[in-house]
């Protein structure tokens, strides 16, 4: 019996790599066309585990080059993006602009008033909801520059103020902020 099971599990994991190798041969090796690099270089940075609310990385395909921009807290961070990108299939080449934010206990702690003063008020917090928050907080010594989406002008307007009230910032808050489109219907 135990020959039987031990056979029948042999030929299924036979069956199970040959329909992948199968899978595999048929499916294209790259992507062919900037919108599906687009999706995927979008895919690579948001599953990099370390992107988080104090980053903003920006991307533009064209022709498989990939430019990345935008500014990380961590120079681990610029190189690693970098190379995800770089193996994405169809990708010829990355130009990493992506600029290294100035490391300062000043500014980490800024950082963490600002998201504090937003993501704590009531009417903001569902942007810090999932994986990815909509909210960006940037900090470069000092100056505090708001990126990312929020549902209306309100939002946009309210996270501004919250930000500017956190304290310890050197200036305005820039306040990059875009405003979703709404969806149409029909």
């Amino acid at each position: 019996m135990r020959k039987s099971f031990l056979g029948r599990m042999i030929a299924v994991a036979a069956l199970v790599a040959g329909a992948a190798m199968a899978n595999s041969n048929n499916a294209p090796n790259q992507p062919v066309s900037d919108e599906q690099l687009n999706k995927a270089v979008r895919h690579e940075i948001l599953m990099y585990p370390y992107y988080g609310i104090y980053d903003e990385v920006g991307f533009q395909v064209a022709n498989g080059q990939v430019v990345l921009s935008g500014a990380v807290t961590l120079p681990v961070k610029k190189s690693d993006l970098g190379r995800a990108v770089q193996h994405i299939p169809g990708v010829t080449s990355v130009t990493n602009n992506l600029e290294v934010l100035p490391l300062s206990p000043n500014d980490n702690r800024l950082r963490q008033q600002v998201a504090r003063a937003i993501y704590g008020f009531p009417s903001l917090s569902r942007y810090g909801w999932g994986t990815h928050p909509s909210i960006h907080i940037i900090v470069e010594n000092g100056h505090v520059t708001l990126s990312g989406t929020v549902d209306n002008e309100a939002d946009k307007q309210v996270a501004a103020l919250r930000a500017s009230g956190a304290g310890m910032s050197f200036g305005q808050i820039v306040n990059n902020l875009q405003v979703a489109q709404p969806s149409r219907k029909s």
